[in-house]
């Protein structure tokens, strides 16, 4: 299973954003990106005249990072979402939202999406009381999502959702943190995202 290994916070001062890779130490004085508002490597103080390629490469490696996938993935989502029905670029991000990676996250079950991807890879998740060890597996409305383990793991989930209990919740999910599980009852929005992503500069940069 591909990943990407390189530094987490290397990505985010690449973007000049907080992209939230490594969970509570974002929120840190720790923070590359607070202490260095700058890109990485030895050219990354320097002034560069944007373009607007550069500007729509840029937007497409953020929501690349954000959601943990790799480029060949990532144009597979888009050349689904350019055959579907509706807006390419939002219909590109509900696709990404529905991974079941990022449910587990959107759970509060996972401070990042690779802990939760590591928590769906280890098998202990179930849709519809199936299990599921693919991270990029899709969920649908109605279906519902539960982890199931050792009470000791089972445990430490639920003190990690109580330690993020201030993360909203999307709207699109339907928590029961009592019995670890959730029903998808809506389709993901734009809004849900929680990062000022502008989605048609990525249909523009994959048009060309």
């Amino acid at each position: 299973m591909a990943r990407n290994i390189r530094p987490s916070c290397r990505l985010c001062r690449r973007e000049g954003v907080k992209l939230f890779l490594k969970g509570a130490r974002c929120m840190s004085e720790k923070c590359a990106v607070s202490r260095r508002t700058y890109a990485p490597g030895q050219h990354g103080q320097m002034r560069k005249k944007g373009s607007n390629y550069g500007l729509q490469l840029r937007e497409k490696q953020k929501v690349k990072r954000i959601y943990g996938v790799l480029e060949k993935q990532f144009k597979h989502y888009f050349k689904v979402a350019e055959r579907a029905k509706g807006v390419t670029g939002i219909t590109l991000l509900q696709l990404l939202e529905k991974r079941i990676d990022n449910v587990i996250f959107r759970m509060n079950l996972a401070n990042s999406r690779a802990e939760a991807r590591q928590i769906v890879g280890h098998g202990f998740v179930y849709v519809n009381n199936k299990r599921v060890d693919i991270p990029a597996y899709t969920v649908k409305v109605g279906d519902e999502v539960s982890v199931k383990d050792k009470e000791a793991r089972l445990k430490r989930l639920k003190e990690t959702q109580g330690a993020l209990k201030d993360r909203a919740i999307p709207k699109w999910l339907e928590v029961d943190a009592k019995d670890v599980k959730a029903r998808i009852v809506n389709q993901p929005s734009k809004e849900d995202v929680g990062f000022p992503i502008q989605e048609q500069l990525i249909v523009e940069l994959y048009s060309k």
